[in-house]
């Protein structure tokens, strides 16, 4: 359910006018808690191994309670991005913490499940601002309920603590090989490295400038109402939802290759639609469509990477993968509000297809490289 903060861009065309700042500087937010989130993930070995995955966790459920709470009582835009430096890094040991666990521990099915659940919260967490926006017009209310809940999930995890024992030892995989360490240079030195770590990004450039840009686009592009447009951000991340729970079940039937190149084709037929002169109505279908091709792609990533570098070397190799994909969310996003402020966010549909492009060559690439 951590992707229930997700809720910038739903309510950034509400947020810029309240506190009289920049629509652009949607992206420096971003950025902030995404650059908090790739320091996170290349802590994250080090600091399991000092506090543990419970504490880590319990933690950082902490810090996002407490940021999206600061969040409800910002008023200038100094407040947001002081708050987004201890949401990001919250969001970033838990993500990276759960994904170290399932891809060296679990089966494929169980990642498409636990990114699903993360789909889920993304789904909700537009729900939760559109209703504020619409029976209180406040953005506020949406972030400090959305705190609230975070406040819960604290004294839930507190009440399940035992659970947690079970997944403490993360220095070895579930047949008791040992996991290597491996620096940055080392792990790039790897065959097929560099192709994963660019897959990554061009990814989470798609998922991300779609997640905090579509909304905008449609406001001001398809002249859609706010509301409206933030409450069609969920139908984009319930396709990312829906996506996942059915690739739990296809990949008993698909390779994560096949899923990989299903998923690129489906969100390359949901930017097409979106280049067509089409009824508003239909865009639905489209952000549906670009959510249930993402769905499979990055659970896919993880949970290959043992299979593709080595279970022993996996773990090093996914906190770099995971820094990679956050550098994606954190530079990405903002370069297209800093585009579309230079000209027009009628260009969204070109980026996002450009770095679609990119990751189906880098695929193709990946593949190559393995099989040698």
């Amino acid at each position: 359910m951590i992707g229930i903060p997700n809720v910038l861009g739903s309510a950034w065309p509400v947020i810029h006018e309240d506190i009289a700042t920049s629509g652009a500087n949607a992206g420096l937010i971003a950025m902030i808690v995404s650059g908090s989130t790739i320091l996170a993930s290349f802590w994250c070995d080090r600091m399991l191994k000092k506090l543990g995955a419970a504490k880590l966790v319990f933690i950082s459920l902490i810090a996002i309670a407490v940021s999206l709470i600061g969040y409800s009582f910002s008023t200038h835009l100094i407040h947001l991005c002081l708050w987004s430096i201890p949401l990001g890094f919250g969001l970033g040991f838990i993500d990276a913490t759960l994904n170290n666990v399932v891809a060296v521990k679990y089966q494929a099915k169980h990642m498409n499940w636990l990114h699903a659940f993360w789909g889920v919260g993304a789904a909700i967490g537009p729900v939760i601002m559109s209703f504020f926006l619409l029976r209180e017009s406040s953005w506020q209310g949406g972030y400090r309920f959305m705190g609230l809940i975070f406040v819960a999930f604290v004294i839930l995890f507190i009440a399940r603590l035992k659970l947690w024992k079970q997944v403490e030892n993360l220095s070895s995989d579930e047949k008791g090989q040992n996991l290597e360490s491996l620096t940055l240079k080392q792990v790039l030195k790897l065959n097929g490295v560099k192709q994963s770590l660019l897959l990554f990004f061009c990814y989470t450039t798609i998922e991300s400038t779609v997640g905090l840009w579509v909304s905008s686009y449609l406001v001001i592009v398809r002249n859609l109402a706010e509301e409206t447009a933030a409450l069609w951000v969920a139908l984009y991340f319930g396709g990312i939802t829906v996506g996942r729970f059915m690739a739990g079940f296809l990949t008993m039937k698909l390779s994560h290759k096949q899923l990989i190149k299903l998923g690129s084709c489906l969100i390359g037929f949901g930017i097409l639609m979106l280049f067509l002169p089409i009824p508003n109505n239909f865009l639905l279908l489209a952000l549906f469509l670009i959510g249930f091709g993402c769905a499979p792609i990055f659970p896919s990533l993880i949970h290959e990477t043992p299979s593709n570098f080595g279970t022993d070397k996996a773990q090093s190799i996914i906190g770099i993968q995971m820094a990679f994909a956050y550098t994606g969310s954190m530079l990405m996003p903002p370069v297209f509000g800093f585009i579309a402020e230079l000209t027009s966010y009628r260009l969204f549909p070109i980026y996002i297809g450009s770095a679609l492009i990119l990751m189906m060559v880098m695929t193709k690439w990946l593949y190559q490289k393995i099989s040698k």
